[in-house]
């Protein structure tokens, strides 16, 4: 069975359903299941994501999308400075 991806909004609608679920006296196992993910990815969410609104959310999505790309160029550049270092030692 192959992983499924679930979008910040996707996650939220379903964790406010499964807190519904809760409230009216389910267990945490049998709301996670209600909501179809296990306990420990309902904990995670959770974790990640409880008490967001949706936009939120989408902001927490393209914050982390804007970091990725100077982290990329920044192992790079790591990189390349580790390559010069060799060939100027004459380890090559």
């Amino acid at each position: 069975m192959g992983q499924k991806r679930h979008r910040p909004e996707q996650i939220i609608h379903k964790l406010r359903q499964a807190e519904i679920k809760i409230s009216k006296g389910a267990t945490v196992a049998q709301a996670a299941k209600g909501i179809g993910v296990t306990e420990h990815t309902y904990y995670r969410w959770r974790a990640a994501y409880g008490g967001m609104r949706v936009d939120q959310a989408k902001q927490l999505k393209a914050l982390e999308t804007e970091n990725a790309r100077p982290k990329k160029l920044v192992a790079e550049q790591a990189l390349d400075i580790d390559i010069l270092r060799e060939a100027a030692s004459g380890n090559f």
